[in-house]
């Protein structure tokens, strides 16, 4: 038998949905708003080890280089591991003001790791890469 899992897929869709509208308005703190505490968030050049230092990285890249700045993001799938874990994967990229588009070299694959606690998911690991190899 199959079960449904729409609920979940909902839930999860909304946490990211929520992640990005934080990023549009610049606020690091509601960026985090739904990360375990020891979540970790690998990118190229980067690990960062704790909600604390994602939310600390994103407070200084919103008041400099990402200010103004907002994402695309495709989610590609959700697949579950059991009942209280599940992996994402997502294309996205940052469009920086007066962009349009975001540039093929700047779109990323990403794989979000998310974690039921208490009946909520939240956000346990990040972790993205070039979506197109340099030339």
């Amino acid at each position: 038998m199959t079960q449904t899992r729409s609920h979940d897929v909902a839930a999860i869709k909304g946490v990211l949905e929520n992640l990005y509208k934080a990023w549009g308005a610049g606020d690091a703190d509601a960026f985090v708003t739904d990360y375990t505490e020891d979540a970790t968030a690998i990118m190229p050049g980067t690990y960062r080890k704790s909600k604390e230092e994602v939310r600390q990285n994103m407070a200084d890249g919103f008041a400099s280089f990402l200010k103004g700045s907002t994402t695309i993001d495709k989610l590609e799938s959700i697949r579950f591991l059991g009942e209280n874990a599940a992996v994402a994967v997502s294309e996205t990229g940052v469009r920086f003001p007066g962009e349009t588009e975001v540039p093929a070299e700047r779109m990323v694959y990403a794989t979000w790791v998310l974690e039921k606690r208490d009946g909520a998911w939240l956000l346990a690991a990040y972790h993205n890469s070039p979506a197109v190899l340099p030339s």
